[in-house]
């Protein structure tokens, strides 16, 4: 079912819904996170139709999440790499997994080996929770 919606009368979230919002774009942005950059790779990953995964791929793409560039080793094939808008998609993946699994979903600092949490955070690094910041109401 199509959604109309004056645009500027769209909330963020619902912008972004038309976006990410059918069941394949975020497991394809999670699977380029993941490292994946080409079609039979997505393809074998996610076990999608072919043709369901060109849609989702041509769509990713003219939103601005994906690109597509050259194969890096080469060939005469593309491939798909993520855009800025994609890579801030990293947070929204976080976060899901972490309110879906729990504590069972880590993400772990390369670095320090410690677990990492999704937190919102004011600028001067208080923990905003949902009673203190909220979203605008239309």
């Amino acid at each position: 079912m199509k959604r109309t919606c004056n645009d500027k009368e769209m909330c963020p979230i619902a912008r972004s819904l038309e976006t990410v919002g059918d069941w394949w774009a975020l497991l394809i942005v999670r699977d380029a996170l993941l490292g994946r950059r080409r079609f039979g790779e997505f393809l074998e990953s996610l076990g999608v139709a072919r043709n369901i995964l060109t849609v989702r791929l041509k769509k990713l793409v003219a939103d601005g999440v994906l690109e597509q560039v050259p194969a890096s080793d080469g060939s005469s094939y593309k491939e798909y790499a993520l855009t800025g808008k994609g890579r801030g998609l990293f947070v929204v993946l976080a976060a899901l997994g972490q309110w879906s699994a729990g504590d069972e979903f880590s993400l772990v600092d390369r670095k320090k080996g410690k677990p990492v949490r999704v937190e919102l955070r004011a600028a001067t690094a208080a923990k905003w929770v949902w009673m203190t910041c909220g979203l605008p109401r239309p």
